[in-house]
């Protein structure tokens, strides 16, 4: 029995937008799609109506251009919620997500085809948002710039899978893309984009019989090709789309199980699956999670996220003198970080950034430890812990974090603990809370969070997710 998660969206409108809000007219969900605005009704994964959507993308962009010989190929990959564990996968760290019900769908047409100098072999993508790009596949492809950003996901993906090809071949594809992962929310809109385009891209290289890069000797397991894939697409953003992130989004998109959260180990890629509530899943008084969007939009690739990241390296350095064995912050123990603060010059920011990172995965298997024995108080209290260090040791908080947070610290009995979620500098947080005190709790959000910012709360509900996958057309 798993827990459900209860997502309070903030936005600035009354109900809740289901993926149509992004969509034009023509777009518009059938009528017998559901929009949902109660935290008592559970909110499906919604993907028929985005492939429904992404087919009639396809057909409106492409027409009668598209090659009929050609197969059509339906993929999906979810966004996700990290439960704890953050700034740390970057350092080979530990991470607790899970995939949710939100999900970017791929529909269109492709294959593998032999190089020559005509204009005709291109690569094409669209979504609603954004008209027609088009691009030649080769490793001298150069990111786009401006509006036209949010390509550099698919042709960062495109560039890894390159290599599978022999040197006289290239892909060929048109690709409408629609997604229902709000953008800026933490909740991974742009790996979902990444796993979903490297889905499409497998099952045009099984099409054609070509094997792995990594697996030319030997086929890969489901487990290896999903870890491979997450790699890859981890890649993808750090040289292409010069985004210096983990792995962690990547990982769950694409291994995400459903009804369970993942620990990741993000240095061996080693992981177990976590089952919250043992015993008392099942029990009345089991709590639910509450994840509450900012409405706070923010972008990975500039700003304080990539000096994060170069902080921590900073930090390792200093401990590395101190303790050769100390290769990453991951090796690190609380001892050693209080030893380098006294003797190795280990201080202010560095010290700072070091702490959170080495206390969070401390924090980060004792939660999951906590989840399986239903032992709740623990796990509200290190995600309380958990955001006190993400706020003042690691600074990527804000205002309306620090405000929906303390909303929720202080609603009283009924919550166990509420954080920060995803990369910060706005995005979501995530409360735990008894399941029959979650409709009070939402109420109270919405009315506080109102007063306080102006802003409207939407609340609906999904359960953990399952990963990337192929849809039979």
């Amino acid at each position: 029995m798993f827990v459900h998660i209860l997502i309070v969206a903030i936005i600035h409108l009354c109900s809740i937008p289901s993926s149509s809000a992004f969509l034009p007219p023509s777009l518009k969900p059938p009528a017998s799609s559901k929009i949902f605005s109660s935290a008592s009704e559970v909110m499906p994964s919604n993907v028929q109506t985005l492939v429904d959507q992404a087919k009639y993308l396809f057909d409106s962009s492409f027409g009668a251009d598209v090659d009929k010989n050609l197969p059509n190929y339906c993929v999906s990959a979810p966004g996700r919620v990290n439960l704890i564990g953050e700034h740390t996968d970057y350092t080979g760290g530990y991470v607790l997500p899970l995939a949710i019900g939100f999900n970017t769908v791929g529909y269109g047409c492709g294959s593998v085809v032999k190089k020559d100098s005509s204009e005709s072999i291109k690569c094409r993508i669209v979504s609603t948002n954004n008209p027609v790009a088009e691009f030649h596949v080769s490793p001298s492809l150069e990111a786009s710039t401006g509006s036209n950003k949010w390509v550099n996901y698919v042709q960062g993906v495109v560039l890894q899978y390159l290599p599978d090809l022999k040197e006289d071949e290239t892909f060929m594809f048109d690709l409408a893309i629609i997604g229902d992962v709000p953008l800026g929310s933490g909740l991974s809109s742009s790996a979902s984009l990444e796993v979903a385009t490297a889905v499409f891209l497998e099952r045009i290289l099984d099409s054609h019989g070509v094997a792995y890069c990594s697996a030319k000797d030997a086929p890969l397991s489901e487990k290896q090709r999903k870890m491979e894939r997450a790699v890859r697409c981890k890649l993808a953003e750090n040289i292409f789309c010069g985004v210096p992130c983990g792995i962690m989004d990547q990982f769950v998109s694409s291994a995400g199980c459903e009804g369970k959260l993942l620990l990741l180990d993000c240095r061996s890629l080693d992981y177990r699956e976590v089952s919250m509530g043992g015993e008392n899943a099942s029990s009345s008084d089991a709590p639910v999670l509450v994840i509450t969007n900012s409405n706070v939009k923010h972008d990975l690739g500039d700003g304080e996220y990539p000096v994060r990241v170069r902080q921590c390296k900073e930090a390792t350095d200093i401990l590395t003198k101190m303790n050769p064995s100390i290769q990453s912050l991951r090796d690190a123990t609380m001892k050693d970080v209080e030893a380098a603060a006294q003797s190795a010059g280990l201080e202010g920011v560095l010290l700072q950034r070091a702490r959170h990172v080495v206390s969070e995965n401390e924090r980060t298997v004792k939660t999951a430890d906590a989840l399986e024995k239903g032992d709740w108080e623990t796990v509200g209290k290190l995600m309380n812990a958990s955001h006190t260090s993400m706020r003042d040791d690691y600074e990527v908080s804000c205002e309306e974090i620090d405000v929906l947070v303390d909303l929720a610290q202080t609603f009283g009995d009924g919550v166990f603990g509420s954080r920060l979620t995803g990369g910060g500098f706005g995005g979501c947080t995530v409360t735990l809370v008894k399941k029959d005190s979650a409709q009070q709790l939402i109420e109270y959000l919405k009315t506080q969070y109102e007063a306080k910012t102006g802003t409207k709360c939407v609340c609906f509900e999904t359960a953990a997710a399952s990963g990337a996958k192929a849809i039979d057309l």
